[in-house]
């Protein structure tokens, strides 16, 4: 029986263990044991998201390829194998589910039937693609690595962890291309085919099958042979609706194609060192793919027998052949082939119509559903802003007081701060100062009759020295006059008191 072996990104806790019972931490930074399928023991780096999730695909106690799975789209992203040995003997299709994915609590480390798994896995199909998600659709499971290419009885690729939705033409030109291209071109370039490493994957459309499972938009393959001093790098693509062919890119340009841009190859595979001659012999064996491819359409356009045979010569999965029927059986088969077809045409009807019914009526629970829990999502956004709010409010009162009193006191100590100022400006003048500017007006009005007696004085000395002046003037005159005269011979005679 096929497991497998898968890390969520992310995790906390050790969700894995492999078959011989050893615990593998989520630190670990690739697919555990898987990571031998990668060039340089890398996985491609920049795929990796929380939606995403690590598978080692395992059967029989051993690793047979790794798988990086989407829980969103329910498709894988990538699977990565090494050189395919095709398998000599014929394949039991058993499609099995990875319970794990859904049950993260879940014991059971093997992928099992869908039908074992309702039992013991809890939420079935909440992160992973079912087998009844493909019943009544026009979409086969396609497997990323073909069950043609694996070098076991292929268990472990029919896992629905390693398939996407395709249609059935699509599907074998699919595995007609990988064929193609492994048998013709990829491995007979790269030695005996050890040193290849093979990654093939998806990129997801909008259109999903009963909007769970998402279909590719086109699927894609990138080789990278690692001999030393020979090796090289290739891409492929092959669109689901526009084009049929196959196309070839470098593995560059194939990364600007992929989300988030990535690096598939460490290092690029060692780009350096690439021999460009055996690339050059690889484009031209991809060249005659594509024409091979080309003319198989024309034929298929032409001719609807040519479709026909087309699909019959497609690498499907190994059917038991059917044993001889005797004539007697085959003309009661005919005859109850009309009623047998009616009945299930019948069937069909009312499976139909029940369908379509508990499909109206589940539709109808919903909306009603819906609308409840977003008429009540809705009042409770309501009442808890409204309460909100006025918590904040009643929470806010306190403050703004707290804010207003603040404030008060501040303004109080101000004029405070004032008073204290003028005061101390006050007391900072001198005491005698402030006595003369008391006693001046006394002062001032006590010298008034004194300033007028002084003035007085000296109102009268000033005239009585004029008068004085004026005598003494007049009194020198006289003598000098009289001196004159006495010189002269004059004789003036004067009184007794000798004056003039």
């Amino acid at each position: 029986m096929g497991t497998a072996r898968w890390f969520a990104l992310g995790s906390l806790l050790a969700l894995a263990r492999l078959l011989e019972g050893r615990l593998v931490g989520e630190e670990e930074a690739g697919f555990g044991e898987c990571d031998k399928f990668f060039y340089a023991g890398t996985p491609p780096a920049g795929l990796a998201t929380d939606s995403h999730v690590k598978i080692c695909q395992r059967a029989e106690g051993a690793e047979r390829f790794a798988t990086l799975y989407s829980t969103r789209d329910r498709i894988p992203v990538y699977s990565a194998f090494r050189a395919p040995r095709p398998a000599p003997g014929g394949a039991e299709q058993r499609w099995l589910v990875e319970p794990q994915i859904d049950d993260p609590n879940s014991n059971l480390e093997e992928a099992i039937n869908e039908a074992e798994a309702i039992t013991f896995v809890n939420s079935l199909g909440s992160k992973q693609a079912l087998n009844t998600d493909y019943l009544d659709s026009d979409y086969q499971r396609g497997q990323l690595y073909p069950f043609s290419l694996s070098s076991d009885l292929q268990v472990a690729t029919f896992t629905l962890t390693n398939s996407a939705p395709m249609t059935q033409y699509f599907q074998e030109q699919w595995y007609v291309n990988l064929h193609s291209l492994m048998d013709r071109a990829l491995t007979p370039q790269c030695g005996s085919g050890e040193d290849l490493y093979i990654l093939t994957g998806t990129v997801p459309s909008d259109y999903r099958v009963k909007d769970k499972v998402a279909v590719p938009e086109f699927v894609w393959l990138a080789a990278c042979c690692a001999i030393p001093g020979g090796g090289w790098a290739m891409g492929f693509v092959k669109h689901t609706r526009d084009s049929d062919i196959i196309e070839d890119v470098m593995v560059k340009d194939l990364q600007k194609l992929l989300p988030f841009n990535p690096q598939l190859f460490q290092n690029n595979c060692g780009e350096t060192e690439q021999d460009t001659e055996k690339m050059k012999k690889i484009l031209e064996v991809v060249n005659q793919v594509q024409d091979e491819e080309r003319m198989v359409q024309s034929q298929k356009t032409s001719s609807p027998l040519s479709s026909t045979r087309s699909k019959r010569s497609a690498p499907l999965p190994p059917e038991a052949s059917e044993g001889s029927s005797t004539f007697l059986g085959k003309l009661m088969g005919f005859i109850a082939t009309p009623f047998i077809k009616l009945f299930q045409l019948i069937y069909y009807l009312v499976v139909a119509i029940l369908k379509n019914i508990v499909y109206l009526l589940w539709c109808v629970t919903k909306q009603v559903i819906n609308g409840i829990e977003s008429c009540l999502y809705r009042l409770g956004s309501a009442t808890i802003s409204y309460f909100m709010a006025i918590g904040e409010e009643l929470v806010s009162i306190p403050w703004k007081v707290l804010k207003v009193v603040a404030k008060v006191i501040r303004a109080i100590l101000r004029i405070l701060c004032c008073l204290l100022k003028a005061i101390c400006r006050v007391l900072s003048i001198p005491v005698r100062v402030l006595v003369d500017v008391a006693t001046f007006p006394v002062y001032t009005m006590g010298a008034i009759p004194i300033v007028c007696k002084d003035i007085a004085l000296g109102l009268g000395g000033t005239v009585s020295l004029l008068f004085d002046t004026a005598f003494g003037t007049l009194g020198g005159l006289f003598q000098v006059v009289f001196s004159v005269c006495k010189r002269i011979g004059y004789k003036v005679t004067f009184d007794n008191s000798g004056e003039l």
